[in-house]
């Protein structure tokens, strides 16, 4: 066999010693098709693994036998793979775009909150297929650290799954059906800490020394504070510094790296052997059925001295590994990126230039997410259109995450340039936005809370459901009907933009129904603390039962929400693989841009006012549409065109196509 690609005279040779060396393994493991298959792939992509851990551990003096440790895992989990997910491995193989596809359409949501259990949630599938979703991402299932656990996110036993929620065999019998019934399912894998109750945590706290090179650890302030210099707060409030101190810990005491919480223990990548346990686990994940891990808190894996210790080069390397180690064995899964960064920075989570289709192929589009709310505020696009300007594009064999609502908060991460190149000052607009959304300025429509104030410099972040922030729950307190009819408009209008977008939509729990914001946390002393649990409540099936009917608030987005994501899925314009042209317009109000593609354009036209607005018609032919318009989602009637103009009612959006059309 030999590869159609290229490779080096270094890498090739490495290989064919190593081929020579291992075959006997793959032979006593494999048949000989199987084994024919292991080897192509390694083979393909042997470089994309072969030169980041050169470069991240190639001086140790164990790596060469770190390789091979590695090797037998990645054979192991090879011949352990279930058939029916090998097959669905070659099916992805013959189809690398199945996640960039219009008909890809996300739901989150906590098992427990969801439907008690993920028996619970086995038995809720036709809900899922009623929405039209395809792809299922379950919050943190794995088993969590006792009390506070960071809603999921410290996980005490990556191999078990939550006592409370079922059994890894419960997860199994979940994805199988799921994949019957054509729905991916995405699993969090969190890879910078673990629970200070994980058994390496533990036996680190014993002294072992072998255990304690698994976290960073100091036996003095000396390092940490040189580190705190440059290390910002993700807490301030809550886990104020970097750092924690455990008296007991190694009999004399040390201090722990804690990024996030004083239980959340960060790894030490630096360590080969915390690699190839994390590569161990994702290859446990993968084989219980897993189509897409999270890496959650991905940024923070690698630390520099001098550096906010957050996306240095080590973590495009170890990610690189991740994804062709896991090409090899289970190719039919990816991976995405949790990385809440500026554009420029989330983009090399997707890979730029030589590391093109190498990094995740998936990642969160925090930045749409803000500029929808920092819209819905001001009824003002032009921050929006500035930075969709400023957007990097996205290369081949990735996609955005795009949402509205999450089980997390919003912070206010658009750049002061953006907002000073529309004559926003950058401190102020995020004042307006935390009151805003606070109901403490005149005229909010908004009721939310904030997350993490800090009262020396006013930053603060907004937590709430979407409902609740987009204007739903004063709405239906003052029972005015045009209020809450403005504030469903809202609601289907932010889903619009995330379903009219080059990416995968991910709808939040609930979101599809108007759920509003839960303060019952408040009695719970675990949650307390922690106001994002304003947006974690259980899931009301009594809310859910009343989704067909057409006068009720809940029918009226959930029945809004299915004729989006049937007409996304009617049309190729929508695949992430496109064109994406933003446009200026004459109404700030109004946003526009196009997708296109070789078979056509797509036009999005998106009013943020309360009021009718209108638009000049000439950005049909800004956009390139000819001829005969329809709008995809008014049932292909023509737009109203009057004077020249096009009129949209309040929060109205089009999705605009014509039978002729010229690209660019």
């Amino acid at each position: 066999m030999h590869n159609i690609l290229l490779m080096s005279d270094e890498a090739r040779s490495a290989f064919i010693a190593m081929k020579s060396r291992e075959e006997h393994k793959l032979a006593a493991c494999c048949e000989p098709r199987d084994a024919d298959i292991f080897w192509l792939r390694f083979e393909r992509y042997f470089e994309d693994l072969y030169y980041p851990l050169i470069k991240v551990y190639g001086d140790y003096e164990d790596a060469i036998e770190q390789f091979r440790i590695l090797f037998d895992h990645m054979v192991e989990a090879y011949a352990a793979r279930p058939q029916a997910l090998r097959l669905l491995d070659l099916e992805r193989q013959f189809t690398p775009q199945w996640f960039q596809q219009p008909n890809m359409v996300g739901y989150t949501c906590y098992a427990d909150l969801f439907a008690d259990n993920l028996n619970g949630v086995r038995e809720k599938i036709s809900y899922f297929q009623e929405l039209g979703i395809t792809y299922l991402h379950l919050m943190p299932l794995l088993e969590p650290s006792p009390g506070l656990s960071d809603g999921g996110y410290a996980v005490k036993n990556y191999r078990k799954v939550n006592p409370e929620l079922g059994t890894m065999s419960d997860l199994r019998q979940l994805a199988n059906e799921l994949h019957d019934c054509g729905i991916s399912l995405c699993l969090d894998l969190v890879l910078n800490h673990t629970a200070k109750e994980h058994e390496w945590a533990q036996r680190a706290m014993a002294g072992e020394e072998e255990y304690l090179d698994y976290y960073y650890t100091f036996g003095d302030r000396t390092l940490p504070d040189a580190y705190e210099q440059t290390l910002p707060e993700i807490f301030p409030n809550d886990a104020p510094g970097n750092f924690t101190w455990y008296p007991q810990m190694a009999s004399k005491g040390r201090w722990v790296w804690t990024t996030f919480n004083e239980f959340q223990w960060d790894l030490n990548y630096t360590n080969p052997t915390v690699f190839r346990e994390m590569v161990d686990l994702m290859f446990f994940l993968a084989n219980q059925g897993a189509d897409v891990l999270r890496f959650d808190a991905i940024p923070f894996i690698w630390k520099r001295l001098g550096t906010n210790c957050q996306n240095q080069p080590e973590v495009f390397q170890l990610i690189q590994a991740f994804r062709a180690i896991m090409r090899v064995v289970a190719p039919g899964m990816i991976l995405k990126a949790e990385a809440i960064v500026p554009p420029d920075a989330l983009l090399q989570y997707l890979g730029v230039k030589s590391t093109v289709e190498k990094q995740c192929e998936l990642a969160y589009n925090n930045q749409l997410m803000v500029v929808l709310w920092s819209s819905l505020a001001t009824r003002n696009v032009s921050l929006m259109t500035q930075v969709f300007h400023d957007l990097p594009r996205t290369m081949i064999g990735c996609a955005f995450i795009n949402y509205v609502g999450n089980h997390d908060d919003i912070g206010w991460a658009m750049t002061d340039e953006a907002l000073a190149a529309v004559g926003e000052n950058g401190f102020l607009h995020r004042q307006f936005l935390n009151q805003f959304y606070t109901d403490t300025y005149p005229d909010s429509f908004a009721k939310g809370t904030l997350f993490q104030f800090n009262p020396e410099t006013k930053d603060a972040r907004i937590t709430g459901t979407t409902a609740s922030l987009a204007g739903l729950e004063k709405a239906l307190a003052t029972g005015d009907s045009n209020k809450i009819d403005l504030a469903v408009r809202r609601i289907l209008l932010l889903h619009s933009i995330i379903l009219g977008f080059g990416g995968i939509p991910l709808i939040y729990m609930g979101d599809e129904l108007g759920v509003l914001n839960d303060f019952s946390y408040l009695s719970d002393p675990l949650k307390a603390g922690d106001s994002r649990w304003i947006a974690r409540s259980p899931m009301d099936w009594s809310k859910a039962a009343k989704r067909h009917d057409p006068n009720t608030v809940e029918g009226k987005i959930f029945q809004g929400l299915v004729h989006l994501i049937k007409v996304r899925k009617s049309t190729s314009l929508l695949h992430c693989f496109s064109y994406f042209q933003p446009m200026w317009t004459d109404n700030e109000h109004i946003l526009a841009y196009c997708q296109k593609r070789a078979e056509g354009t797509l036009m999005v036209l998106a009013n943020f006012q309360s009021t009718e607005q209108s638009v000049t018609a000439k950005m049909l032919e800004y956009g390139g549409l000819i001829g005969k318009i329809r709008n995809l989602l008014a049932n292909n009637v023509s737009p109203i065109i009057a004077n020249e103009r096009i009129y949209l009612q309040a929060y109205e959006t089009m999705w605009l196509v014509s039978d002729e059309f010229t690209l660019f």
